[in-house]
């Protein structure tokens, strides 16, 4: 598929995620087949005040292609100016724009979802970045209670100019509760000419493949499924290609992928910016005994010692595999 000039050699997409999506993550995430990634959301303002540690956000790694950088703010002209000194400073292959975060601290500033009561200024933001840039920029929605509202305001960011759009089929009252629903997207592709994302409960091949055969979108989102477990990606896929599951030992292939993450955060000169015992919990999450591990790491920085605790538990729950890693713990 191709976002503007922008080809794609796949339709699973990394979301980005505050505290998550930095190079390291985002890389491993590509490794395991991750079509797009996204960096964490930067702040407008923050860019145009000079805040070096948000504006980092944006760094990315030279193998990292195609790679988006999402920007959130109330501002049009703001957006704008800021999404101009990102392309300059970064290069990222695409500019996104969040209409959909939730998050209180964004919403009571008028940004991110806050955005979606006010279509018009949805607009101004769309244009004035897309007269800015010189890169394929897209918008990323949450769903409003009436789904002729969301159409209306996918059809917004379409004829402003985006070139593709995510819709998240949550409500921003829902946050990430309840169940997503896809009927939003499903009709949103059909009215639109853009590519339409689709993002929300895709966790592993059975529910991809529900929700591409339901809405009929362009490619999948995933935020929350990803996290701590990088090798999704390639789960999925090989589902989508074959219609079997991967038979892996879950315990291992996490293992294996926390000891690679440590070592891109080390090449990338990235640990002082992470919490190290905030990812090892998330990558033992839903692993059997991963609660040991997870009360073990809550009074260390230490890296080694995380990652002794996670062999340890390997060694005690060896070659367990799973259809889809997932269990209750």
């Amino acid at each position: 598929m191709k976002i503007g000039n922008v080809k794609i050699d796949g339709r699973l997409f990394l979301a980005p995620m505050a505290d998550v999506t930095n190079p390291a993550f985002r890389m491993l995430c590509k490794k395991h087949g991750a079509a797009l990634t996204y960096s964490e959301m930067i702040s407008a303002d923050a860019v145009l005040h000079g805040n070096l540690r948000t504006t980092n956000r944006g760094l990315r790694c030279k193998e990292e292609k195609p790679f988006a950088i999402q920007i959130f703010g109330n501002s049009a002209d703001t957006i704008a100016t800021a999404a101009s000194m990102i392309e300059e400073r970064y290069s990222p292959d695409i500019i996104d724009l969040n209409f959909g975060c939730p998050a209180n601290v964004l919403v009571k500033d008028g940004s991110g979802s806050a955005l979606l009561n006010f279509p018009e200024k949805i607009r101004e933001i769309v244009s004035n970045v897309c007269g800015k840039v010189d890169v394929p920029v897209t918008a990323k929605v949450r769903v409003l209670y009436d789904i002729k509202k969301t159409i209306d305001i996918a059809r917004i960011v379409e004829e402003a100019g985006a070139s593709a759009i995510t819709v998240h089929g949550r409500t921003q009252a829902q946050q990430y509760a309840g169940k997503a629903e896809h009927e939003y997207a499903r009709n949103i592709k059909n009215e639109l000419s853009i590519p339409v994302i689709a993002n929300g409960d895709i966790v592993d091949g059975l529910s991809a493949k529900h929700v591409l055969e339901h809405t009929g979108c362009d490619a999948l989102m995933m935020g929350r499924a990803a996290m701590g477990n990088p090798h999704v990606f390639a789960e999925i896929t090989h589902f989508l290609h074959t219609g079997e599951q991967i038979h892996i030992d879950e315990c291992t292939q996490r293992l294996t992928d926390f000891k690679e993450y440590v070592r891109l955060l080390e090449l990338y000169g990235l640990e002082e910016y992470v919490d190290i015992r905030m990812h090892a919990r998330w990558f033992t999450r839903g692993i059997k005994g991963g609660r040991h591990v997870r009360q073990g790491v809550s009074g260390t920085q230490d890296k080694e010692a995380v990652i002794r605790l996670m062999e340890s538990l390997c060694a005690q729950f060896p070659d367990e595999a799973t259809n889809n890693g997932f269990r209750v713990n």
